[in-house]
């Protein structure tokens, strides 16, 4: 099965121990008789047999207890409660989203104001060869309704 140059191994083998059954001490067992007797209630089955047995008492369940009435002053003020903290509630998360689109907006100005900015001190610090524009010498020109006459 093995072959010549594989060590033989040696193989141990575990056998499981039994678990010992715990020991069941049964309580005796003692007849109690009932505190009245039963009546005994016989049946006639239609092939003519007669079954005889006790009648069983089903047990009733205990009687509700009736609620005491709750009065309308309660409930009006726990729905007047619930309102309030309602109206509260609603009022922060308005105030909340008004802080926060104040923000928004803010921040949106601001952007716009920082590449603007940027565009025109691109423009007016940019280097240009002088081809794509027109290189106006404001001290030698005169303003007369939006013209420049030089």
């Amino acid at each position: 099965m093995y072959p010549e140059h594989t060590p033989q191994r040696s193989v141990e083998v575990h056998h499981p121990t039994p678990i010992p059954s715990p020991v069941v001490h049964s309580a005796p067992v003692v007849p109690v008789q009932p505190g009245t007797v039963p009546t005994v209630a016989s049946v006639v089955l239609p092939d003519g047999r007669v079954v005889t047995g006790y009648a069983i008492d089903h047990p009733q369940p205990a009687p509700v207890a009736a609620k005491p009435a709750v009065s309308r002053a309660a409930v009006n003020v726990a729905l007047g409660g619930v309102g309030f903290l309602a109206v509260c509630g609603g009022l922060l998360l308005l105030t909340s989203f008004i802080a926060a689109l104040t923000a928004f907006i803010g921040q949106l100005i601001i952007l716009a104001a920082v590449i603007f900015g940027g565009w025109i001190a691109v423009q007016v610090l940019g280097t240009s060869s002088g081809t794509n524009g027109t290189t106006v010498n404001i001290h030698k020109a005169t303003f007369k309704r939006n013209h420049f006459r030089g």
